[in-house]
């Protein structure tokens, strides 16, 4: 089944086919920046025109960087306030006229990366991190998910974690890799001390880069790149959408 997954963040939206039976990808995917402001009409419109960019009819799996409940976006860190306690799946039905379903985007990428990639079949505690404009986070334990944990917001050093170690944060202070890492390390101490995972799966637009910062991350868990980079979470958004026609 080809499905259409869309990955909402705080920069760009991007969209692409899935085939959800593999976990892949159906040609390329695109890219648009995320509007400003970035309401959550403005954001609906965005997805209306990656729809029609596929010439797309089906269920539509839409991540998005907050807390998201029975599709209600709960919180909105990096995007517009309106979003808070917003039914965003009611807007985006009446919008596209297309089945859609909402959820947190490190929980999608977490959900393609447990199914097809590097967290597969991997017993005991996974942990997902997606290194953004901010940083979201997905657990499983044994497979099964844990909703909306949403620890970038962490407090270390006083700040919220995603204020002091996202992708954004390495650009805007012109960090080396190593200096950057040194500060991914502080959050993952407290990962450690709270869950010992057996597995951390570093994502988001960071993960293609992992060569140049991995040696320099540590904890008590293996730590390894997402399998499908910055594409997990419209693999799991696609596979989630796939699910509303059965």
């Amino acid at each position: 089944m080809v499905t259409l997954g869309i990955d909402i963040g705080g920069s760009g939206i991007k969209g692409a086919l899935v085939d959800v039976g593999k976990g892949e990808l159906v040609g390329e995917r695109i890219r648009i920046d995320t509007p400003i402001p970035s309401t959550p009409e403005n954001c609906a419109n965005v997805i209306n025109q990656i729809i029609h960019h596929f010439n797309y009819s089906g269920p539509v799996g839409v991540t998005f960087p907050a807390v998201v409940k029975k599709g209600v976006t709960l919180t909105a860190a990096n995007v517009d306030k309106k979003w808070i306690k917003f039914n965003a799946e009611e807007l985006l039905r009446q919008v596209t006229r297309l089945p859609v379903i909402v959820l947190n985007d490190a929980d999608a990428a977490g959900i393609a990366e447990i199914k097809y990639g590097a967290g597969k079949d991997v017993p005991g505690t996974v942990a997902m991190f997606t290194f953004g404009t901010g940083i979201g986070s997905a657990f499983f334990n044994d497979g099964t998910l844990m909703r909306n944990t949403e620890f970038g917001h962490m407090l270390i050093r006083g700040k919220d974690a995603e204020r002091r170690a996202s992708a954004k944060v390495k650009e805007d202070k012109g960090l080396s890799w190593k200096q950057w890492a040194k500060r991914v390390n502080e959050f993952l101490v407290e990962i450690d001390k709270l869950f010992t995972p057996d597995l951390i799966i570093i994502g988001g637009g960071l993960s293609k880069r992992f060569d140049k910062y991995g040696k320099f991350l540590k904890s008590q868990a293996k730590i390894v790149p997402a399998h499908f980079l910055n594409d997990a979470g419209i693999i799991g958004a696609a596979m989630a959408a796939s699910e509303l026609e059965k």
